[in-house]
């Protein structure tokens, strides 16, 4: 109840802060006006420096305020001057500079309500891409972070979602080869692909097929629309918690790997890669006979697993050193064991990358940390 009241407070403190600072803006062209009429009263300014910053109210108005205020401040300008100084040559500086001031004010208006139109799409092509998901899912606990390339569209290549079904639940991490709208509408097709398969298929490999199947069918639509992009593929790693249920000595997840980087388990104990071969990437399973299988790993109470992308393990530094992402946690986890908390270990990682990174990351980068919520561990040590 205290920390309800707490965050109430500081959601009006900030709101009254936002709104002072919103007044406090739009004072500031007419506190330049002040201090401008007082400089000229005193003396220190003649009548052609009062005129040059007083041509200066309108445009201050113009970038911070709205068409109307800025209206009224070309017409307050208009009227002081022509009450100190009534000359037909600063007159018209005068008109020219209030016009000029609307004409700005409309264009930076009208810029911003594009811009703002443009981050509600990248929202919402956000959102069904990566769909916001409860820190808490199936009997997943779960943090992700996820940094797209290319920052005003949002979102890219890579993709992750986690699927509760019947069966357990499954939860994958990919990365369409390639950047730019044509990976974004690729990864969306998969994560789409996947939350459907997964909600009915219980074989892992099923569900990796079915997303195979459904990018070869993208390409196929998107060729039939004229485009000329060749063909596209996916790296993938997909695995199903089955029910938990009596076992206490662990819990035996299925692992997929379609061509992606190796999944770690992350316990204070160390860390590990998760055993299991790697097939070909979605997109190129039917280039050969072989067909993916899963492989039945055994995670110890308390392991967390962790799956990235290669904007992650790809973050260079001024030297073209690749960030080591395994003997960084290995050493980290020695002195910090509370990274296998999901939330601690993707925060960390993702500043460990960037701090890392020399120009910052310039790739898609996605990390995702899982393990069995506290109380299905629990539940399954009573059991």
């Amino acid at each position: 109840m205290n920390l309800s009241l707490e965050r109430h407070r500081l959601t009006t403190v900030t709101a009254a802060c936002s709104r002072h600072g919103r007044a406090l803006v739009l004072l500031l062209p007419g506190l330049l006006m002040a201090l401008v009429l007082a400089g000229y009263g005193a003396g220190h300014l003649n009548s052609g420096q009062c005129l040059a910053w007083l041509l200066l109210v309108p445009g201050l108005a113009a970038l911070l305020c709205g068409l109307r205020v800025t209206a009224f401040y070309a017409a307050l300008t208009l009227a002081v001057y022509v009450t100190l100084r009534s000359t037909a040559p600063g007159l018209s500086l005068i008109l020219v500079s209030s016009l000029g001031a609307l004409v700005v004010c409309r264009a930076r208006l009208r810029a911003g309500r594009r811009a703002a139109r443009v981050r509600e799409v990248a929202d919402t092509t956000w959102r069904t891409v990566l769909r916001p998901l409860p820190s808490r899912w199936g009997d997943l606990e779960h943090a992700a972070t996820y940094t797209a390339a290319d920052v005003a569209a949002r979102v890219g290549g890579d993709f992750y979602d986690i699927q509760p079904s019947p069966h357990g639940t499954q939860l994958v991490l990919g990365d369409v080869q390639g950047k730019g709208l044509d990976a974004v509408a690729c990864a969306a097709a998969l994560v789409g692909s996947f939350r459907e398969a997964a909600a009915h298929e219980g074989d892992l490999a099923d569900v990796a097929l079915r997303m195979d199947a459904r990018l070869r069918r993208h390409q196929e639509y998107v060729r039939a629309l004229g485009s000329d992009e060749t063909e596209r593929f996916a790296t993938a790693a997909l695995l199903h918690f089955p029910p938990a249920g009596p076992d206490t000595t662990g819990t035996a997840v299925d692992l997929v790997n379609c061509g992606h980087l190796t999944p770690l388990a992350v316990s204070t104990a160390g860390v590990r890669p998760l055993a299991g071969e790697s097939t070909l990437p979605l997109g190129m399973l039917s280039l050969t006979d072989e067909h993916p299988s899963a492989t039945t790993v055994t995670l110890a109470p308390g392991e967390t697993l962790l799956l990235f992308s290669d904007g992650v393990t790809e973050a260079r530094d001024a030297d073209g050193e690749f960030y080591p992402l395994y003997d960084d946690l290995a050493r980290s986890l020695r002195t910090d064991p509370t990274l296998t908390d999901p939330g601690v270990l993707v925060t960390r990682i993702r500043a460990a990358a960037t701090a890392h990174a020399a120009t910052g990351l310039t790739d898609d980068t996605t990390v995702l940390a899982v393990r069995r919520a506290a109380e299905c561990r629990q539940s399954s040590v009573r059991q």
